[in-house]
């Protein structure tokens, strides 16, 4: 990364075992390859880190959690990127090794988490959203693609399979309290209280020992996650489904109704698919 380009992925470190990890890519935090590529570094200093206990993943722009990739940036900066540890290309291998990790990794979600966003708020070992701003959705579909992160391969097995379609084949916008009753978040708490709930649940397991924390999360993955297959299966359907005409007629019809900048279209995202027109 260019030493004059601004950081998007910014640490702090609460204490040796508990960290804070805060997104901050105005004004959208939309995901691009500077923002992989500074994940991926920071998972690798967490991989290597021995303290490390409990990590939270925050976001310091008003409105957004973490939002859809970055369609103005070049498709083969993201893809050219080597596969990493786990075989998987860049973005699904920060997925599936975060959530492999022997640190408890926790999504605080004000917000929208929107396409790669909601694929981190899975991938993590929970999550927590503000009653009044989180927005959680998987919007591919509603642009004829397929989402590339693993969403069809964990939202069946955390919410069940008809809630899964619903959420992916809608493509609609899902709010805090609803997405804690299906069970896509930990639980949905007034923004007010958001805060200091996840600082007092992280710094509770931070005092706990690594070795039961990660031996347990271990064990519970093991009856838990999809196989690596099936992430994998997923990230090559998105890659084809985007050089797919019909995506890329959406797609332009989208940016001509706002998407991609501030404002409406993406404030609500869910709403303004429906005005694509079917294909």
């Amino acid at each position: 990364m260019n030493s004059s380009t601004k950081e998007q992925i910014r640490i702090a470190r609460k204490s040796p075992a508990y960290w804070r990890i805060t997104f901050d890519n105005p004004p959208l935090n939309v995901m691009g390859p500077q923002f992989v590529q500074e994940f991926r570094a920071i998972r690798d200093e967490l991989e290597e880190d021995e303290d490390v206990k409990v990590v939270v993943f925050e976001s310091d722009v008003d409105g957004f959690f973490l939002n859809h990739s970055d369609f103005r940036a070049k498709l083969e900066d993201l893809t050219g990127m080597p596969q990493g540890p786990t075989g998987l290309e860049a973005w699904p291998d920060i997925l599936v090794r975060l959530t492999h990790a022997p640190f408890v990794s926790v999504a605080l979600i004000r917000g929208r988490a929107t396409g790669n966003g909601s694929e981190l708020a899975l991938a993590c070992d929970m999550s927590f959203a503000s009653r009044e701003k989180a927005i959680l959705s998987q919007w591919e579909v509603g642009v004829g693609l397929v989402a590339g992160g693993g969403p069809m391969a964990r939202l069946p097995r955390l919410i069940g399979r008809a809630r899964a379609l619903e959420v992916l084949l809608t493509s609609d916008d899902m709010r805090g309290d609803l997405a804690e009753a299906y069970g896509y978040v930990n639980r949905s708490l007034p923004d007010a209280e958001l805060d200091a709930y996840v600082d007092a649940l992280a710094k509770r397991i931070a005092t706990f020992d690594k070795w039961a924390i990660s031996n347990t999360k271990r064990l519970v993955n093991a009856a838990s996650l999809p196989p690596e297959v099936e992430i994998r299966a997923g990230w090559d359907a998105c890659m084809k489904s985007i050089a797919r005409p019909a995506a890329q007629e959406r797609l332009k019809a989208f940016f001509e109704l706002g998407f991609h900048q501030l404002g409406d279209a993406e404030d609500r995202m869910g709403a303004y698919l429906n005005r694509l027109g079917s294909s």
